[in-house]
């Protein structure tokens, strides 16, 4: 009779800790979301259910990326909660969450009075950046001196009677 009890008392835990998973996972938009589209030149690392975001905090998830067939921009379309009222000027960026990956759209808001309403488009945004080829230029534009090159230049400039 025990191990029945605690067996059931370790499935409704479960099932209770899938719940709330899932609803952490929903983006915070919940059922009453309106889908917004925005148009970026590079959207790498934007998958559905990439997380919208506003001040860090989560308020929706994209619901779509498709190609723009007439500017050959990444659509992207996100489902956020009506609740943050944001203004219908807002922007929005991809940004990564660190070097190793991880993206998200961070959304900007404007300066308007009207809210953003079903349907409307972000015309202000930013895509995302390539931080593999950031880096890369970084390094070539150093002039591919190997830092033990720029130890000995420094240490020619230490007087030599240094503690």
């Amino acid at each position: 009779m025990l191990e029945a009890l605690v067996g059931l008392v370790v499935v409704i835990g479960a099932i209770l800790l899938t719940l709330a998973f899932l609803g952490r996972t929903a983006g915070g938009a919940g059922g009453d979301a309106i889908e917004v589209t925005a148009l970026f030149p590079n959207a790498s690392g934007v998958d559905v259910g990439t997380d919208v975001r506003v001040a860090g905090l989560s308020i929706g998830e994209v619901t779509a990326v498709s190609l723009d067939p007439e500017g050959y921009q990444a659509e992207v379309r996100m489902a956020i909660d009506p609740a943050a009222n944001l203004p219908n000027d807002s922007s929005a960026a991809i940004t990564s969450e660190s070097l190793l990956g991880g993206s998200h759209i961070a959304l900007l808001p404007g300066g308007s009075a009207d809210p953003l309403a079903a349907g409307d488009m972000i015309l202000d945004t930013q895509g995302a950046v390539d931080m593999t080829g950031l880096i890369g230029s970084m390094i070539n534009d150093s002039g591919g001196e190997a830092p033990a090159d720029d130890f000995d230049t420094m240490s020619e400039d230490f007087p030599d009677d240094m503690p």
